[in-house]
């Protein structure tokens, strides 16, 4: 995720008022949407029993789509899929694939274009609160709620409710997700837990951390475990809102600390709280005693790859990172990792990972919004999911009953701990931050003043936070709640 995507959001959308926007609150979101339910035949195309109540999935047959897509597998294994989309439906589809690093200026650019074009494409949940408010993307409350247009078998309850509620929003800024309009659907997530290499701890004899105490009292017995260069534990450190959301706020959530409350009608930074500063002083000695030498310009990236190439022992990310580096011939590693749930505070029982979903969403301003239900259903649908899965790459899916399917378990097999450690997280795995339209610059500041801790700018923690709470707080200053 690149931050310098925001700034261009906030931009055209000032210019757009002259003229007439990336690893809960609560353990979980409650989704608001009932069930309606996507076809029985999805992923293979064919008849279902959806005709029988009236729905067709040649009622747009005809129609051309035109779908923006990021760089992604989840993104690859939509376009596998689409011939056959198109054979059930008779819906042509144009598609895009943008590189990440241009991906969300383009579409900002589209979507503030109101042309229509692109009808669908892909999102984040952090995105809808500054898309949602400026009118760009569609309600999909109606559409899962009718039955002629959306097929018996959808069974919109199969979904993870933190998954799906974490793209539910009531527009109030300050108002947590998991209630108000559906404004797009998952097609898969990640959550945040430790990675670690099982054959460097089983050559060293060292048992895997189960609370952030025991992590940091591994973290000098894994120095140079592999040699010089090699480290005790890979985290994201670059100045980027990416940062903060994925270990960090995990364990800020699990600290019962928070980022904003509402008071009166305004949002207010919590980040100098005790739980706040407490955690975050944790976090940095974790950085300075067992994090990389170049920490500071750690991505996503940087961080699976020390894993995979036996640079890193541990890694405190995003599940699926991990797993990547553990797929047969995709690292040096291969094999040798396993997960265990993300380290707790000491005294605490349960586990708030934070989250983040690549979606799909409708453009409020398509002329095709029926072509456009039916590939967003199709596309989430069991079916669907459940060939990605087994497949391709969609390696947390959404769905309960895919998950939960004895052909994905097999795959989940070869990653040791994968399955039981989503099964300890996933009650609580949600959106840990509070919606609000300045979230990239607010955490771009958090990341900025993290690296300042460790760089010793400050005298301690609580003068950082300070500072910081103030910042926050003036970004905000124009957001009124309700």
């Amino acid at each position: 995720m690149k931050r310098h995507w925001q700034k261009i959001i906030t931009l055209t959308l000032a210019i757009a008022m002259i003229l007439s926007l990336a690893a809960c609150g609560g353990s979980t979101a409650t989704t608001a949407a009932p069930a309606a339910t996507t076809t029985a035949a999805a992923a293979g195309g064919g008849e279902t029993s959806a005709a029988a109540a009236g729905f067709d999935w040649k009622q747009q047959d005809g129609s051309k789509l035109r779908v923006m897509f990021n760089q992604h597998p989840y993104a690859e294994a939509i376009i596998q899929k689409i011939p056959d989309f198109t054979a059930l439906t008779g819906i042509e589809v144009e598609y895009s694939l943008t590189p990440e690093e241009n991906y969300f200026d383009k579409v900002t650019t589209a979507l503030n274009s109101k042309s229509g074009d692109p009808d669908i494409f892909m999102t984040g949940a952090y995105q809808v609160w500054e898309y949602a408010p400026a009118g760009y993307v569609e309600d999909l409350s109606t559409y899962i709620n009718d039955a002629g247009k959306t097929s018996p078998d959808y069974d919109f309850a199969d979904f993870y409710p933190g998954i799906v509620g974490s793209l539910q929003w009531d527009l109030v800024a300050g108002h947590k997700t998991g209630s108000g309009p559906q404004w797009a659907l998952p097609l898969g997530f990640e959550m945040y837990s430790l990675a670690y290499n099982k054959t460097v701890f089983a050559d060293l004899g060292l048992t895997p951390p189960k609370t952030m105490e025991e992590l940091k009292a591994l973290l000098p017995k894994l120095k140079e475990f592999n040699g010089p260069g090699s480290y005790a534990l890979a985290i994201r450190g670059s100045r980027n809102w990416a940062t903060i959301h994925p270990g960090y706020m995990t364990t800020y959530a699990s600290y019962g600390a928070q980022d904003f409350v509402v008071e009166g009608n305004k949002l207010v930074s919590k980040v100098n709280s005790p739980e706040a500063v407490a955690m975050t002083d944790e976090w940095v000695q974790m950085i300075k005693d067992g994090g990389a030498p170049s920490w500071s310009s750690y991505t996503w990236y940087q961080a699976g790859a020390d894993l995979g190439a036996g640079k890193a022992a541990m890694l405190y990310d995003a599940d699926c990172n991990g797993y990547f580096q553990n797929v047969e011939g995709a690292s040096q590693e291969a094999g040798n990792i396993a997960w265990i749930p993300a380290p707790l505070p000491e005294g605490k029982s349960d586990i708030y990972s934070n989250m983040w979903t690549w979606a799909i969403a409708m453009n409020s301003s398509s002329k095709n919004k029926d072509a456009a239900w039916l590939f967003m259903q199709y596309f989430t649908s069991k079916e669907y999911t459940q060939w990605a899965s087994v497949n391709a790459k969609v390696v947390d899916p959404a769905r309960k009953s895919v998950f939960e399917s004895a052909d994905f378990q097999a795959v989940l097999d070869k990653a040791e701990g994968f399955a039981a450690t989503f099964d300890a997280q996933i009650a609580n795995t949600g959106i840990q931050f509070t919606p609000q339209p300045h979230f990239f610059e607010t955490t771009t500041e958090w990341a900025a003043t993290l690296q300042d801790i460790v760089g010793g700018k400050y005298k301690s923690t609580q003068e950082a936070m300070d500072a910081l709470k103030k910042k926050m707080d003036d970004i905000v200053s124009d957001v009124e709640v309700g």
